[in-house]
């Protein structure tokens, strides 16, 4: 890989590491459905014109907005109000074998017994992190970031099937289909969030904008861009730095307090996700 094109996969992985940090200050100000729903009003607003509108394919897309906007970052944003950013970068790191037992469901992908013993090590560790003093008293929030890591793995399920297609206007219309969702469940189940939001000051609303600009734009932007130059086994290894950048932004930002439970359990996780991960090497080899 080139030098610049390295300097590009750390940036994408320390944006995404420093991203729930960032949801935890926000989501502390501004209700998580209402500063969602705030998210990705923006996101489509800035993305729908740059693209065609995807005709063929709304219906899978507004299938994928429930998933994805609703359940995935939904559940985040919400999750993070109670549980430490350290602990749901790890959590939602199983994401991938929850993407690799899907994809196994609906599409009828095979998988080796290498990425089993990878998956039953990743799903270990979250056990010990739940046993955490702090995580076990906040289990509900723990339970939400595990539902948005299955979200996200549904989702990429759902992508796959929607076929080809330009990130850019997917997240645009995705967003847009999904806007009103969190809307509507903010106005049901959240209080004060307009208060909340105009009282939000630069922190909130710079917490909103880094979500945006930083997370979805130009963090996914890079991703795909690299995942188009090189191939996959090159560029996925690098994803498995974001738990341990959201760790250390976690302490050194927020002054959360590491635990053993939390070093072991978060090391358990990262090393079966990378059992799982690094195993795409072997079958993307010669793919770019």
């Amino acid at each position: 890989m080139k030098f610049a094109d390295v300097l590009a996969a750390l940036a994408i992985v320390v944006i995404w590491g420093i991203n729930f940090v960032v949801v935890k200050v926000g989501v502390g100000l501004i209700p998580p459905l209402f500063m969602t729903a705030l998210r990705l009003t923006l996101v489509a607003g800035i993305l729908i014109w740059f693209g065609r509108p995807p005709v063929g394919r709304m219906a899978r897309i507004a299938v994928l907005s429930v998933t994805f906007g609703g359940l995935h970052f939904g559940a985040m944003f919400s999750g993070l109000v109670g549980a430490d950013a350290a602990v749901s970068a790890i959590v939602m790191q199983l994401g991938v074998p929850f993407s690799i037992l899907l994809a196994r469901l609906f599409l009828g992908e095979q998988f080796g017994g290498r990425r089993a013993v990878g998956m039953a090590i990743a799903f270990s560790g979250v056990v010990i992190l739940a046993g955490e003093p702090r995580t076990a008293s906040g289990l509900g929030y723990l339970a939400l970031i595990l539902l948005a890591a299955f979200a996200w793995g549904l989702g990429n399920i759902q992508i796959k099937k929607i076929g080809r297609i330009n990130v850019f206007t997917l997240n645009a219309w995705m967003a847009l289909f999904a806007a009103p969702q969190l809307m509507l469940a903010s106005a049901f189940l959240e209080e004060g969030q307009v208060e909340a939001a105009l009282a939000a000051g630069w922190l909130g609303w710079g917490a909103v904008l880094y979500t945006v600009f930083a997370a979805s734009i130009t963090a996914y932007g890079l991703w795909y861009y690299l995942i188009e130059k090189y191939e996959i086994g090159k560029i996925v290894p690098f994803t498995l730095l974001s738990p341990v950048i959201g760790v250390l932004a976690g302490v050194l930002l927020l002054g959360e307090t590491p635990t053993w439970e939390m070093a072991i359990g978060g090391v358990v996780t990262i090393l079966g996700v990378a059992i799982i991960q690094l195993r795409i090497k072997e079958t993307y080899h010669g793919a770019a």
